[in-house]
């Protein structure tokens, strides 16, 4: 009888052991798989949707080349032919920017470390091509590159994460200081009696003293005060080699300064 007791306990027991090691093998896949749908999910969030405006902008060609573009670029068929389309247009600036888009494209697939994918789904019942990006970029569970501030804001509504190039611009812009030399061309007399007005690429006026007789010209010059404003900055500078304004002189400047508005 104990011969018997013992039998069934040992084969109770070894049950038990097969049972076990099955339910830790099934648990290892459903780990495996559970990590290879992160995965997965990882790579598809590294895909970023292109707006048109991105493209003609240019500076997605340099942002690409510095290596600083993670994953790989999709650009919609329907964004291509908007691009087209403005190449192709009657009026001479959207031709102009129209065609720099598509030159823009071609400099980025030229460029061995980003991947450039032109994909061919299109939301038909779905209109405006801002629309389509969102609809996509929540299909793809994506991002969108754009500067169109429109579509910036339908899209954030819509909780998808917008990676907006000017916003970049402004994060790594360059702090100008007194002392600091930079040429710009003087493009236009300012307020003031002798001064001319320069713009540096983001939209900031420079005052440039004595610059009513360098109009049309490239310029090194010198900075020697920036003043802040609830509407932007401005800064104020001379040209190289050339006499500094006197302080009190300086002083009724900045003091009249409303009358030369700064760009925000």
């Amino acid at each position: 009888m104990l011969e018997i007791i013992l039998v069934v306990l040992a084969a109770s027991v070894a049950i038990l052991a097969i049972a076990l090691l099955t339910l830790i093998k099934q648990n290892k896949k459903t780990i495996v798989k559970t990590v290879e749908k992160t995965s997965q999910k990882q790579v598809e969030k590294s895909q970023i949707l292109v707006d048109t405006s991105a493209i003609i902008d240019g500076r997605i060609a340099d942002i690409a080349k510095s290596g600083f573009v993670p994953g790989k670029l999709l650009v919609p068929r329907f964004v291509l032919a908007e691009l087209q389309n403005i190449a192709d247009s009657e009026d001479s600036m959207r031709r102009s920017r129209g065609r720099r888009g598509l030159e823009m494209l071609n400099l980025i697939r030229e460029n061995p470390a980003v991947e450039l994918d032109i994909i061919e789904e299109n939301p038909e019942d779905v209109k405006e091509v801002d629309h389509k990006l969102v609809y996509l970029a929540r299909e793809y569970d994506t991002d969108i590159l754009t500067t169109d501030y429109n579509l910036n804001r339908v899209a954030t509504i819509e909780e998808v994460k917008v990676l907006n190039i000017n916003e970049l611009a402004n994060a790594i812009k360059a702090v100008v200081i007194p002392g600091e030399e930079m040429k710009v061309k003087v493009v236009q007399k300012g307020k003031e009696k002798n001064q001319g007005l320069a713009y540096l690429a983001d939209g900031t006026m420079i005052v440039v003293e004595k610059g009513d007789k360098l109009l049309g010209k490239e310029v090194t010059v010198e900075v020697t005060r920036i003043f802040q404003t609830v509407a932007g900055k401005m800064i104020f500078a001379v040209e190289k080699g050339s006499k500094r304004p006197s302080r009190a002189r300086a002083t009724n400047q900045h003091t009249s300064r409303n009358n030369t508005k700064p760009k925000s």
